[in-house]
């Protein structure tokens, strides 16, 4: 199968493939859809050979599906191409504005390409926004089979689709474009627009805006390619200058965007609540997908708090999965407020301390093998083996702890963790210290 990366056509692809307008007049991002399989590339997750939507392809026989994932990444087309490739019949609906009443006639239009022999696919855009009762509409169809049921959403389906609806399609989840697949794109936009070149620093500059989304990033293009005719190139400075305050100050994957994720992870961990606001504040006014800053807290968590405070992971956790429920800019609001509390919690990297040392142990350590009484016996052969055999249950024990017995392999004696004295690490380094000292009497 052929390389495939980006969700829009070459220049020369048939323009009535799937029906769509490919007029000069129609938007940069219309006329450079694919019309054929053969001309996406990415999603590899996908569509690589013998991934779940190239099988499907290859078959002809579409699985109702969601497609999860962020905006210009493909979903409509897939869906179209989808029923190009399998000649289906394709009744679009939008969850914005369509209702029961649009269900119903999908499903009029299903009964009819049925009764002549015909398979049906329907699209649902924006498929969360439909309520409940909208989307339990579609549920005895799907289940007859009736038609192929594709949604697409923006929201994690998890939490937007109800849970009958959910149970019935796979969840696939498209990835935002890679900087090459934009790239290449923009130079598929400029031989069809006969736009002047990009500098390297502009190209650099509009990808990073763009963020992953195609259609964000040719329907920028256009607009530059439009003022900048007659110019010889396209700087840095143009690019500015076109698109105003839509350009953000943070270029994904440049210099600014890792120095200021940096500085916030080190505010963070040095425990100054206010750098750490600026910083939160200075990534999210300059564009910084306010979910890869949640990504970042919940890292924060675990790397620089540890089990000095515990609830810090669920507070970060907390705060990523209401961001995604709230969308921006309301649900800014509770990562700033898990910012703050990272900031001010006890830290301590003595967990993430313990598991690199563990892990580089592990690594140079050769594969020792399972002591005998701490394998599982659920056989009469491995219990004759002596499987389990001298294994002493804690809970039977005084104070549930079987003092003196040993849990490493032989020859290993390496201690991994040593708690902070900060926060909870303070309780949980005495107890390990007594329980340390009831070991060292017992051996």
């Amino acid at each position: 199968m052929p390389s495939r990366s980006l969700p829009f056509a070459s220049p020369d692809a048939p323009s009535d493939a799937l029906g769509e307008a490919t007029a000069s007049d129609a938007p940069l991002a219309e006329r450079l859809r694919p019309r054929s399989l053969d001309e996406v590339i990415g999603q590899p997750q996908l569509l690589g050979e013998g991934k779940p939507l190239s099988a499907a392809f290859a078959s002809g026989r579409p699985h109702s599906m969601i497609l999860w994932g962020p905006p210009g990444t493909g979903k409509t087309t897939l869906a179209r191409l989808m029923a190009n490739t399998c000649d289906s019949q394709f009744i679009a609906i939008s969850a914005v504005l369509g209702g029961v009443k649009d269900i119903r006639e999908a499903v009029e239009q299903a009964k009819v390409a049925q009764g002549m022999g015909r398979r049906t696919i329907v699209f649902v855009d924006e498929v969360h926004r439909f309520n409940k009762a909208q989307q339990d509409a579609f549920l005895p169809h799907v289940e007859s089979g009736l038609f192929t049921f594709i949604g697409a959403t923006t929201e994690n389906p998890s939490f937007e689709v109800n849970s009958a609806l959910l149970s019935r399609p796979t969840v696939h989840v498209l990835r935002p474009l890679e900087s090459a697949d934009l790239a290449a794109l923009l130079e598929r936009g400029g031989a069809l627009l006969g736009a002047p070149p990009l500098t390297e620093a502009a190209r650099t500059r509009l990808i990073g805006y763009a963020d992953g989304d195609a259609r964000r990033l040719l329907n920028a293009y256009e607009n530059i390619a439009r003022m900048a005719a007659g110019r010889a190139e396209v700087d840095e400075g143009f690019l500015e200058q076109a698109l105003g305050e839509q350009l953000r100050r943070y270029d994904k994957g440049g210099d600014q965007f890792y120095d200021s994720i940096s500085a916030l992870h080190k505010s963070v961990r040095g425990s100054d609540p206010d750098a750490a606001l600026y910083w939160f504040v200075r990534m999210v006014d300059g564009g910084v997908d306010a979910r890869y800053i949640a990504r970042r807290l919940v890292r924060m968590a675990s790397e620089d708090i540890g089990l000095a405070d515990p609830r810090a992971l669920r507070i970060a956790l907390d705060a990523a999965e209401t961001y995604e429920r709230l969308g921006s800019p309301e649900g800014e609001l509770t990562l700033a407020q898990a910012v703050v509390y990272l900031a001010v919690a006890p830290k301590s990297n003595a967990v993430y301390t313990a598991y690199k040392a563990a892990r580089s142990f592990v690594r140079q350590d050769g594969t020792r093998p399972v002591p005998l009484h701490l394998r599982n016996a659920p056989t009469a052969l491995m219990k004759q083996l002596d499987h389990g055999k001298g294994y002493r249950y804690a809970h039977d024990e005084e104070g549930g702890f079987a003092a003196g017995e040993r849990y490493l392999p032989e020859g290993v004696n390496e201690r991994f963790y040593e708690p902070a004295p900060r926060g909870l690490e303070i309780k949980i380094g005495e107890k390990l210290a007594e329980l340390r000292a009831r070991n060292d009497k017992a051996r």
